[in-house]
């Protein structure tokens, strides 16, 4: 790639074949418009919506799922019972497969967020004459004209800038506005944020003017580079997404093993093949639970709806856990971590240290101190505006409304200063002398000379200091005290400026440099930063002790960041900090091995972002980028949870991410990791609560084969129990509180699915008491009045032991008669509905007939009721003894 900031403004000029005082011609500009095309950011095809609903029947349940289907429609069709149990599970499927389109659909328009970002009209130099034309019609050679405020509309050299500075931050991450110049850079690979000659597409002119040659537009300018990174991104697939499809096919491996097991001893027994088949087709539907998928999927979307309320927009169903299993939190730092605010924080005068921090009134500060900041306000262009409610809102250089901000802060009011000591004259900044001066009137006799600039440029033309309200001459040991307390600050990661001023009567003939900066009093420095923001240091205390690795990674100085990074807790004692020229410097597998040493990288590029997720990502561990800006968007994108600010975030991070945070906290991702937690312990409450019933469902119908003893279930009377008896209480389930020590575990192995030890031995040891109280019911029914009332007490027991085995679920530890039964609501109306719809079932003559129901007396009633309760009995006794759990869950 030519380097286009090492080369010189007549190489561009030759190159390009532009002259600089005319530009191109039309006809040459039509050429490069054929070559080169229009200055717009190419988009991706996107998904139709039938692609997307088909993407829903892939995962290997679903597949599983409609075999079944098939497999019961066949039978039903041969038994004359219809197509009842087919239509259900395909209904069940639609429904989940509409939800799944509805609300996981991504919206692609991240390249459509970059291409509004870009600027709808632009001056340029054509035929001699500027003329404003839309962006679109830029082309590689056009003379580019910038002024304050612009918005630039293409990557460019420039060829000329006066006092020019141009806001980068939304692609290389710096608050503070870049000083421009247009000298040709020595070194190969500089950094993007120091390519001073250089002006890059969206970003935006903040203060002088300046012109450029155009040398890239569209897909090769950096943005253009971020929308290719984008396209090539490839979809991060989810823990939950993963874990279904590992549930999908262990659930599949089970189903055909049992069913061929139970097929084969049915034909050994001499029983007709198809009755056999008809059973194995029941313990087929019995092995899969039909209401988990949409139970799963319904549990996320109420965490979505529970998330806005966290002030947290999930974008996508599966990000809600995502979050909750995040291991690594990328964050960027200017606008995530920090404010995105200049802020003057320190500052020295009259040979004191000043705290701004804790000043409020004028009362506060001292004689010195009001000097240093009436001359430092004077000598600003920043704009202040006072609102109606009270507020006010700044423009101009970030460095100046700092300024503007503190004085406020004090009660002195910008505009009120300058209405009582108008300005007169000015010698305007520039970034070789790096002062700034302006003249005052004081009085109808005092003009007041103000001047602000670089400590060190300050000082050369100061020959007086003013100390406690005196002014003397000023000693070389005066000035290296100065530049003591200007490192000093400097190493606590704070822009530094000197300020001083003198008094004259009147003003000379000619205002510049030489007859105005002279002779000047030196008053003192002014400390500012990028603050934290207050919240971010509990925030990244909560996410450590949560198990979460809190990352800093930004375009900004290192320095600056590692200062930011220790402040909040993110860096400490034994951690490293790398810039982006230290990550080109290694490969990705040593980065891979060192990345859990290094806590904050400074002055990196899109691409490096995207190497740190992908660095995390290949050591196993689940990743969320949080970020604002268009330089987020690739890694965003690439991490397992994108994690976007909602206020001032561009839309191109929005569009990129899987969450947007509607206040642009990072201590909300705090509230949303523990809701996401919350929610993952809730899916796997409905899991187990599924899966323990499958399992009694399973043991039931395989020892009655395997001991010849009939079929105690039939398929449509085990699909009611997985679609509606099983459902209701697993979705309430969702909306269990939180556990106490939910954000003091460790976030939860990526490695491991759902099945861990604990999880395992709950599901079978419950599933088994499930099947044994099922298989009793069955068997006194059957020795009572045959087959049908054997099903009629299985299905009866089965139905009821669930109802009451979902108490168990709100805790692995503690007992069931230790939580409030109030606590969740929703699921004593879930379970009071599933109790009526089984009641109906076997009361209503209608109904029962369908169902292949028969009536039953008082003692079979009673035997329904005492089995039914054996669950919690057992599930008790077992967290009595403390083996309900494993240690690998907490």
């Amino acid at each position: 790639m030519t380097s286009f900031y090492n080369q010189s403004i007549e190489e561009i000029l030759k190159n390009f074949s532009v002259a600089p005082e005319v530009g191109l011609s039309e006809e040459e500009v039509e050429k490069r418009k054929e070559k080169f095309g229009p200055n717009i950011l190419k988009a991706t095809q996107q998904k139709s919506l039938w692609d997307i609903f088909l993407e829903q029947f892939k995962s290997s349940m679903v597949v599983i799922l409609l075999v079944a289907a098939i497999i019961s429609g066949i039978v039903g069709m041969t038994n004359g019972e219809g197509l009842i149990d087919t239509w259900v599970i395909l209904a069940i499927l639609i429904v989940n497969a509409i939800i799944g389109v509805v609300e996981e659909r991504k919206a692609q328009s991240s390249l459509e967020a970059l291409n509004k970002m870009s600027a709808p009209h632009t001056k340029v130099l054509r035929n001699g004459e500027v003329t404003e034309i839309p962006s679109t019609e830029v082309v590689p050679g056009d003379i580019v004209v910038l002024d304050t405020g612009d918005i630039v509309p293409a990557d460019m050299r420039l060829i000329e800038a006066v006092n020019l500075k141009i806001q980068e931050s939304a692609l290389t991450g710096e608050s503070v506005a870049v000083e421009k110049d247009t000298m040709t850079l020595e070194g190969g690979d500089i950094p993007l944020g120091d390519r001073k000659n250089m002006a890059y597409s969206t970003s935006i002119v903040t203060y002088g003017r300046g012109k450029g040659v155009v040398v890239s537009t569209a897909m090769e300018t950096e943005v253009g580079k971020i929308a290719q990174m984008l396209q090539n991104a490839g979809e991060t697939e989810t823990p939950m997404a993963k874990r279904l499809q590992q549930l999908g096919r262990i659930l599949g491996y089970v189903a055909i093993g049992i069913c061929v097991v139970i097929f084969a001893v049915g034909v050994i027994y001499g029983h007709d093949w198809l009755e056999m088949f008809m059973m194995a087709v029941s313990l087929a539907v019995a092995a899969i639970p039909e209401g988990l998928q949409i139970v799963s999927t319904i549990v996320l979307a109420i965490g979505v709806q529970r998330m806005v309320k966290l002030n947290a927009i999930v974008r996508t169903l599966p990000s809600v856990e995502t979050l909750g299993s995040a291991t690594v939190i990328c964050s960027d730092k200017t606008g995530t971590l920090t404010q995105n605010k200049m802020t003057v924080v320190e500052g020295w005068a009259g040979g004191n240290r000043i705290d701004f921090r804790n000043l409020h009134s004028p009362e506060d500060i001292d004689d010195d101190t009001q000097t240093l900041l009436i001359s430092s306000l004077l000598c600003t262009d920043a704009h202040l505006k006072m609102l109606p409610d009270g507020t006010h809102q700044n423009s101009g250089d970030p460095t100046e409304t700092a300024i503007v901000d503190v004085a406020l802060q004090l009660k002195m009011n910008k505009n009120e200063k300058e209405k009582q000591f108008p300005r007169v004259g000015e010698v305007p900044f520039d970034s070789e002398r790096k002062r700034m001066t302006t003249i005052n009137k004081l009085n109808d006799h005092t003009l007041r000379v103000n001047v602000k600039g670089g400590t060190d440029e300050v000082l050369e033309v100061c020959t007086r200091i003013l100390i406690q309200g005196e002014v003397r001459p000023i000693s070389e040991e005066d000035k290296e005290n100065i530049r003591e307390k200007n490192i000093g600050m400097a190493k606590s990661a704070l822009r530094v400026l000197g300020v001083a001023y003198k008094d004259i009567d009147a003003l000379p003939k000619e205002v510049n440099v030489d007859t105005i900066e002279n002779d000047l009093i030196f008053v003192g420095l002014l400390g500012m930063i990028d603050p934290a923001r207050p919240e971010v240091v509990e925030a990244v205390k909560r996410c450590k002790t949560a198990g979460i690795r809190p990352v800093m990674i930004t375009g900004d100085h290192k320095v600056t960041a590692m200062a930011i990074a220790e402040e909040i807790g993110i860096y400490s004692a034994g951690d490293k900090a790398v810039t982006g020229n230290d990550l080109d410097a290694m490969s990705d597998e040593e980065l891979t091995q060192n990345v859990y040493n290094l806590s904050v990288y400074a002055r990196v590029a899109p691409e490096h972002k995207v190497r740190i997720v992908k660095a995390w990502q290949a050591n196993g561990e689940i990743v969320a980028m949080t970020g604002d800006g268009v330089n987020d968007a690739p890694a965003l994108k690439q991490a397992d949870i994108g994690v976007a600010m909602g206020i001032v975030g561009t839309e191109v991070a929005k569009d990129a991410s899987d969450v947007v945070l509607t206040d642009d906290n990072f201590a909300t991702i705090v509230g949303a990791v523990e809701e996401g937690r919350r929610i993952y312990d809730n899916i796997l409450k409905a899991i187990q609560y599924l899966l323990s019933s499958n399992v009694g469902e399973v043991l039931a119908i395989f020892i009655a084969s395997i001991l010849n003893l009939g079929n105690p279930l039939t398929p449509i009377l085990i699909l009611w129990i997985n679609l509606v008896t099983d459902s209701l209480p697993a979705l309430a389930l969702s909306m269990d509180p939180a556990e106490k020590d939910i954000m003091t575990r460790r976030p939860r192995d990526p490695k491991k699915g759902f099945f861990t030890k604990g999880m395992s031995w709950r599901i079978i040891y419950q599933g088994i008491t499930i099947g044994i109280i099922t298989l009793f019911a069955y068997l006194i029914g059957f020795r009572d009045g045959g087959q049908q009332l054997g099903q009629t007490m299985a299905f009866a027991v089965l139905g009821f032991a669930q109802l009451f085995h979902v108490r168990n679920l709100h805790s692995n530890k503690r007992s069931t008669f230790t939580s409030n039964p109030l606590h969740n609501p929703v699921l004593i109306g879930a379970s009071a509905i599933a109790a009526a719809l089984m009641f109906a079932i076997l009361l209503i003559p209608g109904v029962m007939k369908i169902f292949g129901i028969v009536p039953m007396d008082d003692i079979h009633w009673i035997y329904i009721f005492g089995l039914s309760l054996v669950p919690i009995v057992v599930v008790e006794i077992v967290k009595l003894l403390g083996i309900n759990h494993s240690k690998d869950e907490y």
